[in-house]
């Protein structure tokens, strides 16, 4: 990857669009310094953070190279991963199995719906426009991935990790994520109707504009986290805000127990038809939200 060229074209698609670098890096969650050394060639982004920039721009990540090829086009390809083979040398076994590693790969518009143990086999990926319906996903490692328009109906996140990734206009439709942990990860435009969230933790990374209709939030915790165009429904209890930053955030026909809110400012969240126990609308008090909306649960 000649990274004048990337620079290049990162500047030229900037300009064009009337940002500046400060506000590029604005909306990447990065430094201008950062904007600046890719665009005289010191560096490049990852491709994680190209596939975001392309989102912000408007433009098809190819933009960035003419040789980003699929190894999975949009005709029906065969399921056909690299295997290793192993053993079973236990007493009056010899069965051969096969292992398989999709790590590294560049996925769209492929179906897996219904896999298990899938585990790390997809990490540092692309994916679009992928299907993993009803899959099994507990225990799944995803790290430095890009997940864009996937469709995740119904599967199993139990106790997955997902670290650094961007996760895009996907759909986590009833999907249990209880105990999962998304750590630096960036959700943008994700339908998580249904989903259980509980135990789950997100950590230093952004949520916003997620649809969270009929959601659990029970024991989960947003830290270091910005939260924008979000609106929370439902009961939420023994739940965590800390350090978060709130944009366009509404809690609307919401029932708050024992819910902790430490952060900077929570000014900017609305409360619609709510009701708190005291412990929760001190923590709202302190932290001078806007009361007006919010009653107090009588026990």
């Amino acid at each position: 990857m000649d990274t004048k060229i990337i620079g290049s074209k990162i500047a030229r698609v900037r300009k064009e669009k009337n940002i500046s670098q400060a506000q590029l890096a604005e909306q990447l969650f990065i430094s201008p310094q950062a904007v600046g050394k890719w665009e005289r060639g010191e560096s490049v982004p990852d491709i994680i953070t190209l596939n975001r920039l392309a989102e912000i721009m408007g433009i098809d990540l190819n933009y960035f190279s003419e040789n980003f090829k699929s190894i999975a086009s949009s005709e029906t390809v065969p399921f056909e991963p690299q295997a290793k083979q192993s053993y079973d040398l236990s007493p009056g076994k010899q069965e051969k199995k096969l292992s398989w590693d999709m790590s590294r790969g560049n996925w769209l518009d492929a179906d897996f719906s219904g896999l298990k143990n899938l585990n790390e086999r997809f990490s540092s990926s692309n994916m679009q426009r992928c299907k993993f319906i009803g899959s099994d996903m507990s225990g799944l490692l995803l790290k430095r991935n890009n997940v864009d328009h996937c469709d995740f109906s119904g599967s199993d996140f139990t106790g997955s990790d997902i670290q650094s990734s961007h996760l895009a206009n996907n759909s986590f439709k009833n999907c249990s994520l209880i105990d999962a942990e998304f750590y630096e990860s960036y959700a943008s435009g994700c339908d998580f109707s249904g989903a259980d969230f509980t135990g789950a933790q997100i950590t230093s990374g952004g949520f916003e504009k997620n649809n969270m209709t009929d959601a659990v939030l029970h024991h989960t915790s947003f830290t270091n986290s910005q939260i924008s165009d979000i609106i929370f429904e439902g009961t939420l209890e023994d739940c965590y805000f800390e350090n978060c930053e709130f944009t366009k955030v509404t809690f609307q026909n919401a029932i708050l127990i024992n819910t902790f809110f430490k952060c900077r400012s929570l000014k900017k969240i609305r409360f619609i038809d709510c009701q708190a126990d005291r412990i929760t609308y001190e923590f709202l008090k302190n932290g001078k939200a806007d009361l007006s909306g919010i009653t107090l649960l009588t026990i």
